[in-house]
């Protein structure tokens, strides 16, 4: 069979999985019209995915190297056949917030599990081909699910069961092929011990994680508003709009990110974290100045520009906090760095819907963007003051080692050697730049984060 079918099937798995998770987005104003759902119901289903998904990568990201990647990957396909077809038959917020809850798990184990396989595959004439697979396929997942969304909402009858019943579909489908191919993994004993959380910050990326960190928290924050709240704000900028244009906005967002990731994937993490951060306050005013003028291109120019800082932000801190951790303790700090980014999501998500439901989503947007706006100052202050003096860069990645990759501890022993070749020519010659491979956005960017490769 060779490998570049497997390869292919496992990058279609992370970009459904990522399509999935995002295609309720534009689905969030159908929802709220038919059942009288408030903004603060919103956020809160949002966020409940989001900390499921959280909880399902701290736990599982390490369960395919014990199990296999083909046991693992089929179970979370149908369960996540399951969270679809719940989506398809809510009848209101409670079954929503369940389905959603679900879906959330089963795309946390689902994406460490694929993402640990693109590992395994990853062809020798094309060093870091699974990296940047992983890095650009959920983006590009989100970005498809939105599109195809609101395709749907705008030409299809039952839009809210026709979308997750297609996407049942597919991950039936994908449980089937993946139950045809070879195992790629080495299983071994300790899939219990794996499920414990195991979350801290290694010493030697103490200080990578404090300035990073506040930029961080601006852009999945920002992420978050989008995609909770993004459709709201559209229809309170041009209520007149058509109903797809809510969804585009989050569309605009992803794919700006993705497209951000391969273009900023040569340059260092301070300098790519720096310019990110640089670019949330022009991105919030832009925001702003679309809901006071009344103007729905700024507003999708603000996506575009939020995009970007997310996808450069993402990408350069992911490499800045793990260039200095030892292979041991990567999987540690890399579920802390996924806890500061899901939380920094989800809660504000929540307070905007308090907000909203309180003051109305005009005061909402304006205080929310004014916490953004001060999380991306204090961002840029503590990057210009940590610079790298001279030409060193002290978050250079070292070690031959490719940050910010799927799998858990466990990925050391079933793909180690395979990266290390990769990195690594015969004679011990650096045949690919580490720089160049990078994490995924969102989220698993927003939303499919995965675990580290060793």
């Amino acid at each position: 069979m060779g490998k570049r079918l497997p390869f292919a099937l496992n990058a279609s798995v992370l970009i459904a999985l990522l399509a999935a998770s995002s295609a309720p987005t534009p689905l969030y104003p159908v929802y709220q019209d038919r059942w009288g759902l408030s903004a603060l119901t919103v956020t809160v289903v949002f966020s409940a995915y989001a900390l499921a998904l959280l909880t399902a990568l701290l736990t599982t990201g390490a369960l395919s190297d014990h199990l296999g990647r083909r046991p693992v990957l089929i179970g979370s396909l149908a369960l996540e056949a399951s969270a679809t077809a719940a989506l398809a038959s809510a009848d209101g917020a409670g079954a929503l917030m369940a389905a959603r809850v679900l879906q959330g798990l089963a795309t946390g184990a689902a994406t460490s599990a694929a993402g640990a396989a693109l590992v395994d595959l990853d062809p020798p004439g094309s060093p870091g081909r699974s990296a940047l697979t992983n890095s650009i396929a959920p983006a590009a997942g989100m970005a498809a699910g939105v599109l195809a969304a609101t395709l749907l909402i705008r030409y299809a009858p039952g839009p809210t069961v026709t979308v997750h019943l297609t996407l049942m579909l597919v991950f039936l489908l994908q449980a089937v092929a993946v139950a045809l191919l070879p195992e790629t993994a080495r299983p071994h004993a300790g899939a219990w011990r794996s499920l414990r959380p195991r979350v801290a910050v290694s010493p030697p990326a103490r200080r990578a994680f404090l300035i990073s960190g506040a930029g961080v928290v601006a852009v999945w924050a920002l992420g978050g508003f989008y995609s909770s709240l993004g459709p709201s704000f559209v229809r309170l900028v041009a209520p007149h709009a058509p109903q797809a244009a809510g969804g585009m906005v989050f569309f605009t967002l992803s794919l700006s990110a993705a497209v951000t990731v391969w273009i900023t994937r040569a340059l260092r993490p301070l300098t790519a974290t720096l310019l990110g951060s640089g670019a949330v306050p022009a991105a919030v005013a832009l925001s702003l100045a679309g809901m006071h003028l009344v103007s729905l291109p700024a507003v999708f120019a603000a996506a575009m520009l939020a995009g970007a800082a997310f996808g450069a932000v993402t990408q350069g801190s992911m490499r800045m906090v793990l260039a200095p951790v030892p292979r041991s303790d990567r999987s540690t700090t890399l579920a802390a760095y996924y806890v500061l980014s899901y939380v920094a999501m989800s809660l504000p998500a929540v307070g905007a819907g308090v907000l909203t439901q309180s003051y109305g989503l005009r005061t909402a947007a304006h205080l929310y963007a004014a916490l953004v706006a001060l999380a991306a100052a204090a961002a840029l202050l503590t990057l210009v003051l940590a610079g790298p003096s001279g030409s060193a860069d002290p978050y250079r990645e070292q070690d031959g080692v490719v940050p910010g990759v799927p799998g858990g501890d466990g990925v050391q022993e079933g793909a180690e050697q395979h990266v290390q070749r990769n990195v690594r020519g015969r004679g011990g010659e650096a045949v690919g730049e580490p720089a160049d491979v990078v994490l995924d956005v969102s989220a698993r960017l927003l939303h499919q984060p995965v675990g580290v490769q060793q």
